[in-house]
C-alpha cells in the first residue's frame, strides 16, 4: 500500500483542479459526493500543524480522517448514517501512526457539542450533502440530505452557531460546497451557506474555486439538448473565527 501521494505539490491560487482523485492509503471515489484527498492534504498542511484537533461532522467515507491519521492530526468524525461509519472504520484500519487514530461518531451534526467541548477543536472541514441532490438515506430522522432546501438551510443555521462554538479563537473553518440547478434556474446554494456562516460570526479568508471532474450528472445531460451551462465547480469557503 502507497501511504503517501506522489509528487505532491502545495496549492498557490485560488483555482484548484485534481483530475487524478487520489489513491494513496485507502482512499477510493467509490462514495458517491466524497471530496479529493487532495483538497483535505492541501487544507491540512496548509491550516493545521501535528496535534491538533480535527473536526468533520459530516465523514462520508472518512477522507478527512484517512488524512488526519497520516499527517499525525487528531480527528473527530461524525456522520448521522451507521453504513457510512462503518465504512470509513474499516478503512482507517490500515497500520500507520497507531497514536492518531481518529475517534468516530454516529450522530446527527446538529448535535456536535455532545462530543466536542466550547473552543476545543482547532480545525473544521464540512462537505455537507448539497440539500437533498443525493439521498444518502431513506428513512433516517434527521438526514440533511432528505431535506427540502429552505429547510436544508435552517438546520446549517443552527449547525454553524454550534461549529462557531466549538472552533478555537483565531483558528479555520472551510466549508466544501456547491450550487444546485432546479427547474433550468441557479440556487446559489454555496453562497447562502457562506453567508450563514459569516452571520454566524464567522470572517470570510478566501473563496476557492474547485473544479469537478467525472460528475455523474455531466455524463447524463452532455449529449441533450439544454439551454443552460453545466455545473462544473465547487466552493471551498475559508473562514476565521
Amino acid at each position: 500500500m502507497i501511504l503517501q501521494p506522489k509528487n505532491f505539490n502545495l496549492e498557490t491560487t485560488s483555482i484548484w483542479s485534481f483530475k487524478d482523485r487520489g489513491d494513496w492509503a485507502t482512499h477510493k471515489g467509490d462514495y458517491r459526493g466524497n471530496c479529493s484527498p487532495y483538497v483535505l492534504r492541501n487544507l491540512l498542511l496548509k491550516y493545521t500543524q501535528e496535534n491538533d484537533l480535527v473536526l468533520d461532522p459530516f465523514c462520508g467515507s472518512g477522507t478527512t480522517l484517512i488524512e488526519c491519521k497520516l499527517l499525525k492530526r487528531h480527528a473527530i468524525g461524525l456522520d448521522i448514517n451507521s453504513n457510512a461509519i462503518m465504512h470509513t472504520k474499516e478503512k482507517l484500519e490500515f497500520k500507520y501512526h497507531e497514536s492518531y487514530n481518529p475517534k468516530l461518531y454516529c450522530l446527527n451534526s446538529i448535535n456536535l457539542d455532545k462530543v466536542v467541548s466550547k473552543e476545543s477543536v482547532d480545525f473544521i472541514f464540512i462537505h455537507p450533502p448539497y440539500a437533498n441532490i443525493i439521498q444518502y438515506s431513506q428513512n433516517i430522522n434527521g438526514d440533511l440530505s432528505r431535506l427540502s432546501i429552505d429547510d436544508f438551510l435552517q438546520q446549517m443555521k443552527i449547525f454553524s452557531k454550534k461549529s462557531f462554538n466549538a472552533l478555537k479563537k483565531n483558528k479555520i473553518c472551510t466549508i466544501l460546497i456547491g450550487d444546485i440547478r432546479r427547474n433550468g434556474n441557479i440556487i446559489p446554494l454555496g453562497f447562502n451557506i457562506m453567508n450563514i456562516f459569516i452571520n454566524a460570526g464567522f470572517q470570510l479568508k478566501e473563496i476557492i474555486i474547485k473544479e469537478q471532474h467525472n460528475c455523474t450528472s455531466t455524463k447524463y445531460w452532455k449529449n441533450k439538448n439544454i439551454n443552460f451551462y453545466l455545473l462544473a465547480h465547487e466552493y471551498i469557503f475559508v473562514l476565521k473565527k
